[in-house]
């Protein structure tokens, strides 16, 4: 019986060099990564300027431009319940030059109304950072006679169906929280879906459609001002904004609060050093004293939770509003 005999000098050469190589690499790919970024970031919007998602991302992408020494450039992609957006960022070389700032409960809805979407938070993107939240409310024309939540019912149920009703567009969370809202008081309406409150807001102010459920952030102006009605909080909490405004909960309606989420993802691939990177200045934004009081003015609640926090408030979201969506038979008109 032969015994085999290994040549180990050229073996031993042979795995020098993959470890060099290997540490060339790395090396080379952290040299990359230390580099980044040398040119301003594109931060893709699924919903047009004017919005609240677009006020919430142009405040953090200010700040986060300047951490990083390079402009972070909002790019707005509305359309299709946010999946024309969703599509171009989950489509862009991941290369830390493009994030997608995200309004994560209403691209979950979408998720679960569309057939076959281009493409899924949970699995074409890497979490990076939850950013906070925004509460809705309901508010209406203030043609409309109705001042709180019972008025406003009596009333729509007195039209018999001949009403329009706004949203920011299919399978946006506006969408979905007026077609709860029609089941729960067993009544009926035309919806009317526009690209984002900025589209939706001025018929509404001029009284082709009767109601909306809204940001707070994109409303408060028009409600300030008188040229739109509040009439409930669609939280569990009153808005400190509007402390005279009850929440739907406290007006009658039961089990309808709901936050609107927003955070930062990445396509997949991109390098864990830049999400890390990413992660740690935008928590440094998220949590000076100085933006969360300016935030706050506008109806907005910075809340930051790291990228493994922020993968499980996905799965979660997605899950939640999977569920609703069959319950309610909601459909994308």
């Amino acid at each position: 019986m032969k015994t085999l005999k290994l040549k180990t000098k050229p073996l031993i050469s042979l795995l020098l060099g993959i470890s060099l190589a290997t540490g060339l690499f790395s090396q080379a790919m952290a040299a990359t990564d230390s580099d980044w970024p040398k040119k301003p970031i594109v931060a893709i919007l699924t919903f047009p300027a004017g919005g609240s998602t677009d006020v919430f991302a142009r405040s953090v992408a200010a700040p986060l431009g300047d951490a990083l020494g390079q402009s972070v450039i909002i790019e707005n992609k509305p359309g299709a319940g946010g999946m024309i957006g969703l599509q171009a960022a989950a489509k862009a070389a991941p290369d830390g030059y493009t994030i997608h700032i995200s309004a994560l409960t209403n691209q979950s809805i979408s998720q679960a109304l569309f057939t076959n979407p281009p493409a899924d938070l949970r699995k074409d993107f890497l979490p990076v950072a939850q950013l906070g939240s925004i509460p809705h409310l309901i508010e209406v024309n203030p043609s409309v006679p109705a001042k709180n939540l019972t008025e406003l019912i009596a009333f729509i149920k007195s039209k018999n169906g001949n009403f329009n009703y706004a949203s920011q567009g299919n399978g946006s969370l506006s969408h979905l929280e007026a077609t709860l809202f029609m089941q729960r008081i067993g009544a009926t309406g035309t919806h009317i879906p526009y690209k984002g409150s900025s589209f939706a807001l001025p018929d509404l102010i001029a009284g082709n459609t009767l109601m909306m459920f809204d940001s707070v952030t994109a409303s408060l102006p028009h409600i300030q001002s008188g040229k739109l009605r509040p009439i409930a909080i669609a939280a569990s909490e009153r808005s400190p904004l509007m402390p005279n405004v009850p929440t739907l909960g406290q007006d009658g309606m039961k089990a309808f609060d709901v936050e609107n989420l927003y955070a930062v993802y990445v396509p997949k691939g991109t390098s864990p050093a830049i999400v890390n990177r990413l992660e740690r200045e935008i928590r440094k934004i998220l949590t000076n004293p100085d933006f969360k009081a300016r935030m706050a003015n506008q109806g907005i609640h910075p809340e930051f939770a790291n990228a493994d926090r922020l993968a499980e408030t996905t799965t979660a979201e997605h899950a939640k509003w999977e569920k609703i969506v069959k319950s309610a038979n909601v459909k994308v008109d």
